[in-house]
């Protein structure tokens, strides 16, 4: 085995930060119960921003991104684990504070692997990544929770979690309403499974009566602000959305109608630091009856190719995933 690995750094410079892929020894690594070689990883936007220095994401540079990663065990001090273990880790704090999946090796604690289930490969674990994740359990509360008669619209579509969350429902049999800005996504979102898609700025406009009519018979909220407020106006008595993003904005201003005239749900999504039992579920399902083909909404970049789609997703450019082969 060898002792050195290449690895994406980011640098705080004079002027901004700087990124570059350089050669690192093991000895680089954090303390850890696991050590694991990379196959793939994947980009998110919380990756992109720990990539351009944002302190709210990582404090301390220099940094390796990459909250996702996929490989096989070189060794563990876990007995949980052995060498050849094929695994998953995501979450925790992998490619925030702690060097991340943007490099041929990690080492991370035993508490964060995931083994990889039987019937997916790492390259499909790694298609779904974060995002896929925090889909499947968007979608496992809503499920959990019973969904009421009518579509389930799903913000944000275009995204990670948006368009994987589209295909589980449609997966499931619903009838799926997908809001997206990005006109030119409708052949893609409507392959993925949509019934429809709708304008997203009927959802993030300012509606100040305190009820709408109800419409939806479920949602899944990637966005925020007041297209959350939005949704939660306008599905129907006792329904559900489940919300993971913040895009829109973190503040939340609207009455307390929804919730006692309507009975709604507001699911909130926690996928980083979600329970082991349950994330070994969800990641269950996402290899068995939720199992999805994911290949013609991912690009594939090495890591020297990570720099053009770091700028894309910080831009909205981005549609669908993006594969981070620590092979090429």
């Amino acid at each position: 085995m060898s002792d050195t690995f290449r690895a994406l750094r980011v640098e705080e410079q004079a002027e901004g930060f700087g990124r570059a892929v350089k050669v690192m020894n093991l000895s680089d690594l954090p303390e850890g119960d696991v050590l694991v070689e990379i196959a793939y990883s994947s980009l998110n936007y919380k990756d992109a921003l720990s990539a351009t220095g944002n302190k709210g994401v990582t404090r301390t540079f220099p940094h390796t991104p990459g909250i996702d990663a996929a490989g096989t065990v070189l060794s563990s001090t876990s007995a949980k684990f052995k060498p050849g273990d094929k695994v998953i880790v995501t979450s925790y704090d992998l490619g925030m504070n702690t060097a991340g999946g943007f490099a041929e090796r990690i080492r991370v604690p035993a508490d964060w692997v995931v083994s990889l289930p039987e019937g997916l490969s790492l390259r499909e674990a790694m298609i779904l990544g974060t995002a896929g994740f925090t889909a499947a359990l968007c979608v496992a509360a809503l499920e959990h929770q019973g969904f009421e008669e009518g579509p389930v619209v799903v913000t944000g579509s275009t995204g990670g979690v948006g368009s994987i969350a589209v295909a589980l429902l449609a997966k499931m049999g619903k009838e799926v309403i997908a809001s997206t800005g990005k006109t030119e996504a409708e052949g893609m979102l409507k392959a993925l499974g949509a019934s429809s898609i709708a304008d997203r700025q009927a959802l993030s406009e300012v509606a100040k009566a305190p009820m709408l009519k109800g419409i939806y018979g479920a949602a899944v909220d990637t966005v925020g602000g007041e297209t959350l407020v939005n949704l939660l106006k306008q599905v129907k008595p006792h329904a559900s959305v489940a919300a993971c993003g913040l895009v829109g904005g973190p503040k939340l201003e609207l009455t307390v109608f929804p919730f006692i005239l309507r009975g709604v749900n507001l699911l909130g999504i926690d996928s980083q630091s979600c329970p082991m039992a349950k994330r070994e579920r969800i990641w269950q399902r996402l290899a068995t009856d939720w199992k999805l083909d994911l290949e013609a909404i991912t690009t594939e970049v090495s890591l020297e190719g990570l720099e053009a789609s770091i700028q894309e997703i910080l831009k909205g450019q981005i549609k669908g995933r993006v594969l981070v082969n620590l092979a090429r």
